[in-house]
């Protein structure tokens, strides 16, 4: 076997989701997914801690989205940053041809409690990624949290959407709509109270 092989990381995701789908997560061990990838378990190690790590190990979601709100133009509110953050999400992450790995790794991860509490931590992390980016804008800090929630709910509601096997819509436009309900939403039941 080649000492380096191209794309490993994205194989080893790939053999890993693969399997969870035919045997179930509990079932797959590091070695059936280094085998099922054609690499060495040693390989598997070098780029993942544990076969967790496949589903949650690189996170170029908060790279980009916070990116995207620090670079938005100095006259946008927070929210308007976060949409500009959900453009970028849009061209760089959620693709149409990432779109079929994400179907698959949701429904991994719906169907183990364990994988659910992972991913709601990552939530919790990318809450507080987003907080200091609006933050780091001038916004206010209270202003700043709400926002985030807000945008981290939106977020949330648009993947679920996106990942749907009938969507068919850029995931920027499925995250503004998101947005726009959840604003709504937050309108709503403040004309109640």
């Amino acid at each position: 076997m080649a000492r380096w092989e191209p794309n490993a990381s994205r194989r080893l995701a790939e053999a890993a989701l693969e399997l969870f789908t035919e045997r179930g997560y509990e079932n797959t061990t590091v070695l059936d997914i280094a085998k099922r990838a054609g690499l060495a378990k040693s390989t598997f190690f070098r780029h993942f801690q544990d076969k967790r790590e496949v589903l949650f190990g690189e996170d170029p979601l908060t790279e980009h989205l916070t990116t995207a709100i620090a670079t938005a133009h100095s006259g946008a509110d927070p929210l308007e940053a976060v949409v500009f953050g959900f453009d970028a999400l849009g061209r760089n992450v959620f693709t149409p041809a990432h779109r079929a790995f994400a179907v698959r790794r949701r429904a991994v991860i719906d169907a183990h409690p364990d994988l659910q509490e992972r991913e709601a931590l990552k939530g919790m992390n990318l809450t507080a990624s987003i907080t200091r980016a609006i933050a780091h804008r001038g916004a206010p800090a209270l202003m700043a949290r709400v926002t985030a929630e807000l945008a981290t709910l939106a977020l949330k509601i648009a993947y679920e959407r996106w990942s749907d096997l009938d969507n068919t819509d850029e995931f920027s436009a499925v995250a503004r709509q998101a947005l726009g309900e959840v604003q709504a939403a937050v309108l709503s039941t403040r004309k109640t109270t």
